[in-house]
Order: C-alpha cells, then structure tokens, then sequence
C-alpha cells in the first residue's frame, strides 16, 4: 500500500474530544460547545490563544462562527468556516481545514458540534428550503419514515431482509456494551430488534438511532504544529464530498453520495477499500449503513444485507469492524448530528486507545464516514481517510 505524501502531509488531527454525558441539564448550547472546544484543545496540549481558524455547521446558535468565535474568547482566528450539510458537516470541515492549512491560511483549526435536544425535548428546526412545498406537504415529513422507503426500496430491488438490517444493531450494541458512556449499553440480539415496536414498516424502534444530548470536538493541525504537539497526531489522508439530489423527481433510493465521496477519498489517500482496518459509518438507521457499505465500495451494490451477517462488523475480527463506540445507533447522536463522533472514534482506534475488547490490532488505516440530509431526498456525503503516524 503507497499513500500519496502530498495527502500525507496536509493536515493532522491532534485533538479529539467527546462530551460524555448524553442527558446535560442545567447549560445552555454555548456552553456545550466551550466545553468540548476545551476537551479538544486540552487533548492536544493546545489553548485558545493557538487557535487561528474556526469551524461550526448549523447546529451553532446566532450568528453560528461570529457568535461562537466572541463567545469562547477566540482572538485570533483569521479563517471561518459554517459550511452546513447536516450530520456530515464536521468531517467536510476536516477536509476544508486541510485545504485551509495547505493554503497557508491557518495552522490551528478548531471544529465543534453541541445540541441539546433530549433534555429540551424539540425537534431541531430549519428554515424551510425550496422544496417544502412540493414535498413536506404531501408526503412523509419525519426521518423514520423517510428512510423506511429507502429500506422497502431497498428490500425489493436486492432482498435485504429485516433480519439482516437487524445485525448491524447487533454489532453496534455489542461495541457498545463495552462503552461507559454510550446511551443504550445492553446488547441486543436480531430477535430483539425485530420485536421491538414498529416504527414505519419496515423500520423497528431498534432499527433508529438514539436522540442525545451532548458535542464534540476536533483540533486540525498543520504538520509542523503536529511535529510540536506531545499527542499522538492523525494524518487525514483523503476527502471527498458530494451531494446527491431528488434530481425532480427521478430519485433512486438505493444508493447515497457515498458512490462519488469514497473514490474521492480513497484516490486521494491512495488507499482502496481492502485497507481499510476501521470504519465508522454514520448510522442514523440501520439501512443507512447497508447502503454505505455498499457505495463505499466494500461489496457489490446489493450484497450489504448479506455482507453484514455473522458478525461481519464485529470488532476487533470482523470483515469491517465497524463503530466501536456503539455509534449513533447506541451510543450517542449529538443534536441529531452523528459525524463528528465518528472521526473521534476513528482517531481513537489510531491511537490503539479504543476499549481493549473492541480495539482493532495495529490499526493503520482507518475511514469515518457521515451522511447529511435525508437518503430519500438530498444528502451531502463525506468521506475521510485517516493514517497512522509514527506516535
């Protein structure tokens, strides 16, 4: 395996932090997101006064980087970004960050993620886009239902069963058990998921991610401040994104933007899907991960429902150990944003801190992936590769 030095030489993840209560009472949105911001920091054995760039999606309140940027005493950003694309906003803010940095317009870059919505009790809003009236008013509005008809497309068009969306909640609570933090610690077996109560057929209660409060936090580094920095530091290798789109109506629920966001990535790391050691894959459903696997390139369209069986995920030997954390499926989805979490799990595996039972041996290449939006309608799919340094 060649991974191109160009790639290599970009940009560092040296901080990684994740909040570890999943119900905050008491504190406010900003505060969640000071608090991971100095989690990363502190990880990295950096401070505020090194941050020099910043990075928030919409989950950040007011006027998301300004406001932010004032409230945490940041002095000296001189870069911003609020690119916002649902769930996988935090890992393109990865890539926008490396591109930032090999431009020489920042050394230091900090991203941060918080929300609170188990403890408010309120859907996340947003202003309704362009669509709304053709779409919303008419037809199902709500996430479950929405990807219920992803999985009957998919159901029909390969014969994924439900049983076989069943595993991956198997292995996402199997990983989790292990995970102190995580929302949902017992493990589950396929029976189980299919007994619990239906949500919209063919979706089962098990089959939906958690609803939790909390955030996280990543530090981009450039290399040299990498070189500086006592943590063990994780190249990003690769990054890709892509949207896909109703495209008027002639939609294709049967595969995401992950088929254009992966060969970005991989050809960019010059890594293909046989080296890849880890993968986090953003779960918002079961059947998110299925159709994933499959556009990422790890089987053939079609073939997820039966990649996935006997315990094909399962950490540290399965085929793809995969969120080792317990994920969005079990262990935490912050503010109904589950990418973040991904990468700091990845980051976890590649410094072989991950939990002793789950932890992937000699771990040297791993891939986080998240997916925005709605695989029934729009999406922005983003798809990092991260190495593993010398620690």
């Amino acid at each position: 395996m060649e991974t191109k030095q160009l790639s290599v030489r970009r940009a560092h993840i040296a901080g990684a932090y994740e909040h570890p209560d999943r119900t905050i009472a008491n504190k406010s949105v900003p505060q969640v997101h000071l608090e991971v911001a100095l989690g990363a920091l502190s990880d990295a054995g950096l401070t505020m006064n090194d941050v020099d760039a910043y990075f928030c999606a919409g989950d950040a309140p007011g006027f998301g980087p300004l406001s932010m940027i004032e409230y945490m005493g940041l002095r000296n950003v001189r870069y911003t970004d609020s690119t916002e694309v649902g769930g996988s906003s935090y890992l393109s803010h990865i890539g926008h960050a490396a591109a930032a940095i090999a431009a020489g317009k920042a050394s230091v870059a900090l991203i941060t993620l918080a929300g609170l919505p188990r403890s408010a009790l309120t859907a996340e809003r947003m202003s309704p886009g362009p669509e709304w009236m053709f779409e919303d008013v008419y037809g199902p509005s709500s996430a479950p239902t929405q990807y219920a008809l992803v999985a009957q497309r998919h159901m029909y068009e390969y014969g994924t069963t439900s049983a076989q969306l069943a595993e991956v909640k198997v292995a996402a609570s199997r990983h989790a058990s292990f995970n102190s933090n995580a929302l949902l610690q017992r493990e589950v077996t396929v029976e189980e998921v299919l007994e619990s109560p239906l949500v919209s057929d063919p979706l089962h209660r098990l089959d939906c991610c958690v609803v939790t409060d909390g955030g996280g936090a990543l530090v981009v580094v450039s290399p040299e401040i990498a070189k500086q920095v006592k943590r063990h530091s994780i190249p990003v290798l690769g990054h890709g994104e892509a949207p896909k789109h109703a495209d008027n109506g002639r939609l294709d629920l049967t595969y995401s933007g992950a088929r254009w966001s992966g060969p970005l990535a991989f050809g960019e790391a010059g890594v293909a899907a046989g080296d890849i050691d880890y993968a986090s894959i953003y779960d918002s459903f079961t059947i998110t991960v299925i159709e994933t696997i499959e556009d990422l390139g790890f089987c053939e369209k079609g073939e997820g429902g039966r990649f996935v069986l006997d315990g094909a995920l399962w950490a540290p030997y399965g085929k793809l150990p995969f969120n080792t954390d317990g994920g969005g499926l079990c262990n935490n989805h912050p503010s109904f944003r589950g990418g973040i979490t991904k990468v700091i799990e990845a980051v976890r595996q590649l410094r072989g801190e991950a939990h002793p039972a789950v932890q992937v041996p000699d771990c040297e290449v791993a891939l986080a992936h998240g997916t925005g939006g709605s695989l029934a309608n729009r999406m922005g799919s983003v798809t990092l590769i991260l190495g593993r340094d010398a620690a």
